[in-house]
């Protein structure tokens, strides 16, 4: 109880912090949101309605101080304000429509990369200087090393354009109501394969090599070497004294790839013009949405820190010896 204590009060202090970076940093980009929504509306709106679109959107005329400790009333009682951009929407509802087509997506994508990439380091460690494992590490390394926007134009333009397989864009068919249908669920799976493909390769990479290498590195030891001595098959011996021992460091990559689910994946869901919460956190810095910018980042947060802290309470239930630590 004390270590969960410690860590609560830990990641408590880190939030404010985070929360507090996340207050300043859109503030200190050029431009003032209600200013330039003024300035579109030219000598269509009087003077005096500036004052109005201020109070409106919740911005407080006052010093940096009073703004903050606004700002801080309003994250703990769900008050997220309204979007500028969708304006009359409230930024919870704007990220909330998000939010579900960016866990459908980035979550799937996260869940299969695990499985797969661990897997495949698994057995690339086991059977380590083999053709398979030589043709594994060098594909992890090079699909860790493509930065995100080279795969997803890579795959969209041979895939979306060149062979016209898959759609090159949206969620869904814009045609299609949405709704629980067979034929709309199928337009969402048939749309979404392409930046699927993109964020698995992006992802598997580094699940592959971290396996591989935490592998490699409990072969040597004693306990593996009286396993086998033991008589133990090798699919005993690979999966169940050396890769769930070995699942450990692992965990926290899983850790940091579900607190980044909540964040979408800009890149991505910029290219393909995928309507989940990185394309609207995207929108919404061109657009100065002070609110949804602030919002995003608060989820983005608080979704990292649950994610660490989940690991840390698995860390103690998977390693017998941090019990009595």
């Amino acid at each position: 109880m004390a270590f969960l204590l410690r860590r609560l009060v830990f990641y408590m202090a880190a939030f404010i912090a985070a929360a507090t970076i996340n207050f300043f940093l859109p503030r200190l980009m050029p431009g003032d949101p209600v200013q330039i929504m003024f300035s579109s509306a030219g000598t269509e709106l009087p003077p005096e309605s500036l004052q109005a679109l201020k109070l409106t959107f919740g911005f407080v005329d006052g010093p940096l101080w009073q703004q903050y400790l606004t700002y801080l009333g309003s994250i703990f009682t769900g008050d997220l304000g309204r979007s500028i951009k969708y304006f009359p929407l409230p930024v919870t509802s704007v990220l909330g429509h998000a939010l579900v087509w960016t866990v459908a997506l980035m979550g799937t994508a996260t869940i299969v990369s695990f499985a797969l990439g661990t897997f495949l380091g698994i057995v690339a460690a086991w059977r380590r200087g083999s053709r398979f494992d030589v043709v594994v590490s060098v594909g992890a390394i090079f699909a860790t090393s493509v930065p995100a926007v080279v795969t997803s134009l890579i795959v969209l333009f041979i895939f979306g354009f060149t062979l016209g397989w898959f759609p090159s864009g949206y969620a869904a068919d814009p045609s299609l109501d949405p709704a629980f249908s067979l034929q709309y669920i199928g337009s969402v799976a048939y749309h979404g394969i392409l930046p699927m493909v993109t964020l698995c390769t992006v992802l598997i990479g580094g699940f592959t090599v971290t396996m591989r290498n935490n592998m490699i590195n409990l072969l040597g030891e004693d306990y593996i070497v009286m396993a086998r001595a033991k008589g133990l098959s090798d699919r005993r011996v690979m999966l169940w004294y050396a890769a769930r021992n070995a699942l450990l460091p692992t965990v926290s990559s899983l850790a940091i790839a579900i607190g980044t689910i909540l964040g979408g994946s800009l890149v991505t869901e910029v290219v393909y013009n995928y309507p989940g919460l990185g394309n609207i956190l995207y929108q919404a810095i061109l657009a100065r949405d002070y609110p949804v910018i602030q919002g995003q980042l608060l989820i983005m947060t608080a979704t990292m820190l649950i994610a660490n802290f989940i690991v840390d309470v698995s860390y103690i239930l998977l390693d017998p010896r941090l019990k009595g630590a």
